[in-house]
């Protein structure tokens, strides 16, 4: 039996899981998913029997179906996902003044690099892979009414919807609990303003042929003064606007079906389509300012909340959960120290003010309310591209990790996510990289890595690292990505973290050396 499976045993022999998850919506369920494909021993329990019912996210990136990828779920998420269309920006007087889109072929990380998707279905699988792990006990209908913590490990109360207490007692808590977490207050972290309080209305329609036909092609931010709107494209007929509430109007009013039907007059009547969902919202901007109290870690909305402009608040939690599963499983086995975990909060609360702060500049672009400063704005970025609108990849708006567990040396390509090449197989079909090496620690060479480079690799002491270079026969690829990107960055060799970030970069066997002795978990 692996340590990994003696660790799950004792820790559930004992009545005490290692890992408890308070919340089983995205952030929740992918979290359970990623450790139950550890062994790690999990409890998930959640207020609510079933996934909502109506699409909250619809956006998602290439390195979150990466992440579906790598749990296994890629496939049977794969219908409820469509490509994400480009967004045209127009201005004042109806001029194109921006455009996002994509990345070209080849992909980096070998998927679409952003997609919309139907929320109620993708969340209803990635439970359902969450519960096929015989370490995950998921059980529903519980709310949680108290935490409390020792040095040892926390202790959830909860109460069933049939009056009932209840206890569990786990190692660690993940409170993936929403917005309104009653873990995140109980523990006394606090959220930090990041300035970005606005009323809009959302508005979810499944649209006939009829309404299609009078409907753009591609999404749409209408940078408006008078009412600033988002059009998106989501699969199939389902179509989303996002509609500034002005001053003095009532956003309870306007969440009513007279209510979003009055707004959506521009683009639709009623003999159009069908209301799906319409609910008014303050988009805000807000991060935890602590992400590790004691044994309690935060994450998904419980740990943040942005403006939905870029489609990144699922995204976010996606990756907290990635970032944080690894190191639990890592710590769990004995691979790891405790304090490696500290390096999570560190990480992600960098990384999604960041990411946030980029986000309020273009709700900003978006949003201006005064129309001389919006046609300020159109000028400036006419101007800015010469008259000529070039579409800007949304990918580039992602930032890379800036501290952590990162090498000591702040190359520009640390920090970043390693691309996943398509690799050649001789006779077969070609294969993802991540399908072929796994997603534990991996080493790899660029094809012109020298003798002394190898060697240097094979001097790696860090458990479960796998070496490989590029250009040999079982490590071919078929687009030339992982080439250029070494070529790019001048460097030959990468180490690469489980959650496909790149921990470190070296351009010789001396500064290689030199980062496999200072990784210490």
């Amino acid at each position: 039996m692996s340590a990994q499976s003696k660790a799950g045993l004792t820790a559930r022999d004992a009545g005490v899981y290692d890992v408890a998850i308070v919340g089983f919506g995205p952030t929740g369920a992918i979290a359970a998913g990623l450790l139950g494909a550890q062994g790690v021993s999990t409890y998930v329990c959640d207020k609510l029997h079933d996934v909502y019912d109506k699409p909250r996210a619809i956006a998602l990136d290439h390195e979150i179906t990466r992440l579906f990828q790598q749990m296994g779920v890629a496939q049977k998420i794969k219908p409820h996902l469509e490509p994400f269309t480009d967004s045209v920006y127009y201005g004042v007087d109806g001029q194109v003044i921006k455009r996002m889109s994509t990345v070209a072929p080849p992909y980096p990380l070998s998927h679409a690099p952003s997609v919309v998707f139907t929320q109620p279905p993708v969340e209803r699988i990635l439970r359902a892979h969450a519960q096929s792990f015989p370490s995950v006990k998921v059980e529903l209908g519980l709310t949680l009414t108290q935490v409390t913590q020792d040095e040892d490990g926390a202790l959830l109360a909860l109460r069933g919807d049939d009056g009932r207490s209840s206890s569990v007692r786990a190692r660690y808590v993940i409170a993936c609990d929403g917005a309104s977490s009653v873990v995140r207050g109980q523990v006394g972290i606090t959220l930090e303003d990041l300035d970005f309080d606005e009323p809009w209305l959302v508005v979810d329609v499944l649209v006939n042929e009829q309404g299609l036909a009078k409907l753009p092609t591609t999404s749409v931010q209408y940078c408006n003064p008078e009412r600033p709107s988002s059009f998106l494209i989501c699969p199939g007929k389902h179509r989303r606007w996002e509609i500034s509430i002005n001053p003095g109007e009532d956003p309870k009013e306007l969440a009513t079906p007279e209510g979003a039907w009055r707004l959506l007059a521009p683009w639709l009547t009623p003999d159009d389509g069908t209301l799906w969902r319409q609910a008014s919202y303050r988009f805000h901007a807000l991060v935890a300012d602590e992400w590790r109290k004691g044994r309690v870690f935060v994450a998904g909305d419980a740990a943040h909340q942005q403006p939905p402009f870029l489609g990144q608040g699922m995204c976010q939690g996606a990756r907290d959960a990635a970032n944080l599963c690894w190191k639990l499983g890592s710590v769990l086995r004995g691979d790891a120290g405790d304090a490696v975990l500290d390096s999570y909060g560190v990480e992600r609360k960098a990384h999604v003010t960041e990411l946030t702060t980029r986000i309020k500049a273009i709700g900003k672009i978006i949003g201006e309310r005064d129309p001389v400063r919006a046609r300020e704005r159109d000028a400036r970025l006419l101007a800015e591209c010469g008259g000529v609108v070039r579409p800007t990849p949304r990918q580039d708006v992602q930032p890379a990790l800036q501290s952590g567990l990162l090498a000591a040396d702040a190359h520009a390509a640390r920090g970043t996510i390693f691309p996943q090449p398509w690799l050649h197989k001789e006779g077969a079909d070609p294969v993802r990289m991540d399908d072929t090496l796994g997603c534990g620690w991996r080493l790899v060479l660029a094809a012109d890595a020298d003798a002394a480079l190898q060697a240097a690799a094979r001097t790696a002491g860090l458990p479960g690292l796998r070496t490989v270079q590029l250009g040999t026969p079982e490590f071919t690829e078929r687009d030339g990505v992982l080439a250029a990107w070494f070529q790019r960055h001048g460097v030959r060799a990468a180490l690469v973290r489980p959650d496909h970030y790149v921990y470190g970069v070296a351009a010789n066997a001396m500064a290689l050396s030199e980062q496999l002795a200072a990784l210490r978990l």
